[in-house]
């Protein structure tokens, strides 16, 4: 009995979601529980996350050219110890992290 009101349960759900899937007019845009204007919302908050990203990078990036400070914080940095970032073997790890790769979106 229990097994059959949790089948019955299941294939209203299916024709829900595959009735939405065929037909795009079909899609209640009104409803919080859709699932595919709950996806594309998703969707699009990534989307502008990295848009604002790339823009706020850019800017501090092309703030000042003739800024070269950085160059002295590295060689303090450099004198510290500290492993320089460019050498090819870090290059190598972070070409095969997975996360970093995911982040560029270059990866699912």
């Amino acid at each position: 009995m229990m097994f059959k009101k949790l089948a019955q349960k299941l294939k209203i759900e299916k024709q829900k979601h595959s009735s939405a899937a065929t037909n795009p007019l079909a899609v209640d845009f009104e409803g919080k529980d859709s699932l595919f204007l709950n996806k594309l919302t998703k969707k699009a908050v990534n989307m502008y996350e990295r848009k604002c990203d790339i823009k706020n990078f850019t800017k501090l990036a092309l703030s000042d050219p003739e800024n070269d400070s950085h160059n002295k914080i590295m060689d303090i940095l450099f004198s510290k110890g500290v492993k320089d970032p460019s050498d090819d073997e870090k290059l190598l790890e972070l070409s095969d992290n997975k996360r970093f790769l995911k982040d560029l979106g270059l990866i699912d």
